[in-house]
């Protein structure tokens, strides 16, 4: 059976959107209502028969709440957007009555796992599916069900409301041209002065990023930075205090001591407590190599700044350019040079499909906006399509500000052909290389979706696993934007020629330099998440807590690497404390894993098929079918371990 992608509307035809998204969310929610109720009313004595009806019935739910949100971050029409969020509101809300069901819960308890035991994949999602309904508080009252209830509501709705801040407010400083002597040739012919002779720069990263690597005035640095960390303030601030005390509020009702004891409950890790063990012994491997990074650092700052006790995060980036410049000769504006954003476009499809056997082919068809490109994924010896993807690369107004993988359709074979789609913010000019290892870091959540939709469940499809693994696939796959021949294979200047085998070499090289600055600021972030949430439980105890940015500044204080910028308050735009609650950890716990997977590959030889196609069929192609620490042992032979990620952070 061939499976055709779902048809999107037109591109600026508004009105056929609007109807787009009302009919596909009463289609979809009637599809679901009339599975779940042939359950409730009829429970079928075939548990089979009632897994797959539950199944679908999720299935169809996920794939409002997946447009809703996609819908919701990228439409450039407000309108439009609106009604997309009303949409994932509704899926949601219809998910936390079902899960809050007493009938549907004592169905599915009453079935009998011994008819599918024979059938792992069943087995499991009967396993999941009772521990949902037990963590959703079906178990309790009526009147703290109903409490429940609302909370997941209002959750959704503070969800939404933050991820609309961190996307709408945009910062912008007017500065002199002369002001901005440093700034790449590039960039200053897209960023004319205007009639007074000011050029405006806002905290778009496309903007913000070169201004802070590059601007030989500090004071403009220190004006971009401050904007920068002043997004979301203050708007954000009460919207989040009132988000994490609902979470507590969630969590004890359900039987848990604080919301990271729910959250990590169906996590690698396991346990809340298993967090702050986990950041402490990041820190801890990350101190030398963090005072080693920072002697280097402040040495450089000294010959300009000779009576510097500390630098200052505003002039942070910009050094940590002039030593990558002068002690590892990586001139950033020359490497630039080389990655011509369509030229990386085409090769990260050139590189993806040679490592993984697959082939896109690109497609012009309707979708939201006039800069997306959209491609059928297909395996390189096959004729029929095994997914599309829609790469959504350039900043505009109303779009997600950061990078992201977002789902349009899991796949399920025989069903529904899985679609993804990469929200990113990049130049259409010339890339940071920076950017090119994310480009190809969302690329590898791209991938996992894909090829781990050909299953039978919606439940394991994609990417399925626990949460805190599902980092690790994409940062193995920036391993593959740092290999030199990997690299020269698209990585060209304007005159054509590949970016020298010596400069990439220097530039991982001066990578290395600043990853003990890097772990300790993905730790401070890690605690911020982390205390953010734990510090609930304290408050609902009546012990005193501190404001969120005082909180902050201590965090940064005892784990960070740089210091605090006063008057500032980035927590107010710090996007993963929505989608990732108190889980922020999970970057550095995937890193570590994904340091160990990537150990199975032959540097000297990055395309090596066998190693490829073993880590494509037995980590990405299950999606959620097994435990993750499963899939990877599968992978390596062996359980993963610690020990190539210290050997990376020492190197």
């Amino acid at each position: 059976m061939t499976l055709e992608p779902i048809t999107l509307p037109a591109a600026e035809d508004n009105a056929s959107w609007t109807e787009w998204v009302l009919t596909r969310t009463r289609e979809q929610l009637d599809a679901a209502r009339e599975l779940v109720r042939a359950v409730r009313t009829s429970p079928p004595d075939d548990p089979m028969a009632a897994l797959r009806a539950w199944d679908r019935a999720s299935g169809h739910l996920g794939n409002i709440a997946a447009s809703g949100s996609l819908i919701g971050n990228v439409h450039p029409d407000e309108e439009v957007r609106a009604l997309a969020d009303a949409a994932e509101q509704e899926a949601r809300r219809l998910g936390t009555e079902w899960s809050l069901d007493r009938g549907l819960y004592e169905a599915f308890a009453a079935l009998d796992g011994t008819v599918i035991a024979d059938d792992a994949a069943a087995t499991r999602l009967l396993e999941k599916v009772r521990k949902d309904f037990r963590r959703s508080g079906v178990d309790q009252d009526d009147e703290t069900r109903e409490r429940i209830s609302k909370i997941r509501d209002r959750l959704t709705e503070l969800d939404q409301e933050f991820s609309k801040i961190t996307r709408d407010d945009v910062r912008t400083i007017r500065v002199e041209l002369a002001r901005l002597a440093g700034l790449p040739d590039d960039w200053l012919a897209s960023h004319p002065a205007d009639a007074d002779g000011l050029v405006t720069v806002t905290t778009d990263y496309p903007d913000a990023i070169p201004v802070r690597m590059f601007a030989l005035d500090q004071d403009v640095r220190r004006e971009i930075q401050t904007a920068f960390l002043q997004r979301g303030w203050p708007t954000a601030e009460p919207l989040l205090e009132e988000m994490f005390g609902l979470r507590q509020e969630v969590a004890s009702l359900v039987g848990y001591d604080d919301w990271p004891s729910y959250d990590t409950d169906v996590k690698m890790i396991g346990t809340g407590a298993a967090i702050p063990e986990f950041i402490e012994k990041i820190t801890a491997a990350a101190q030398g190599p963090m005072e080693a990074d920072l002697e280097v650092l402040l040495e450089r700052y000294r010959r300009d700044y000779p009576d510097a006790a500390e630098i200052p995060i505003y002039d942070s980036f910009f050094y940590q350019e002039r030593v990558r410049e002068e002690r590892y000769d990586v001139d950033a504006q020359l490497v630039r040079t080389y990655f011509a954003f369509p030229k990386v476009r085409q090769g990260l499809l050139d590189v993806t499909g040679r490592l993984f056997g697959l082939r896109y082919e690109a497609v012009d068809v309707p979708t939201w906006h006039a800069d997306v490109a959209s491609y059928d994924v297909f395996r390189a010896d096959g004729d029929e399509s095994i997914g599309r993807i829609h790469l959504d690369l350039h900043p505009r107004e109303g779009k997600y500000k950061h990078a992201a993988q977002f789902t349009l359709t899991e796949g399920v074979e025989g069903e529904q052909l899985p679609e993804g789609v990469l929200v990113c913010n990049f130049s259409r000019g010339l890339m940071e290389h920076d950017h090119v290892t994310t480009l190809f870091h969302e690329f590898g959540h791209l991938l996992h979706h894909v090829l781990g939709g050909h299953g039978q469940w919606y439940r394991f499809a994609g990417v399925a696993t626990e949460w805190d693994f599902v980092e690790a696939p994409s940062q193995m796959l920036e391993e593959w934007a740092w290999d030199p021949e990997v690299l020269r294979s698209f990585a060209t200047n304007e005159a054509g020629e590949p970016i020298p085998t010596e400069l990439v070499e220097a530039m991982r090289r001066s990578d290395d330099y600043g990853k003990g600055i890097y772990a300790r600021t993905q730790m401070f972030y890690a605690a911020m998440s982390y205390y953010f949430h734990a510090d609930e439980a304290r408050r609902a105890a009546g012990e005193p807590v501190a404001s969120l940015t005082d909180r902050m500044v201590a965090l940064q204080q005892q784990y960070g690497a740089l210091p605090y910028l006063d008057g500032t308050h980035m927590f107010a735009a710090f996007g993963h404390l929505g989608g990732y609650s108190s889980a922020y950890y999970t970057y550095m716990w995937s890193l570590v894993i994904a340091k160990d997977m990537f150990s199975a590959f032959d540097t000297g030889d990055m395309f090596a098929p066998d190693v490829a196609a073993r880590y494509r069929d037995r980590v990405l192609a299950p999606g959620g079918l097994q435990d993750a620490a499963d899939l990877v042992a599968d992978f390596l032979g062996r359980p993963y371990s610690f020990d190539s990620y210290a050997a990376w952070l020492a190197r």
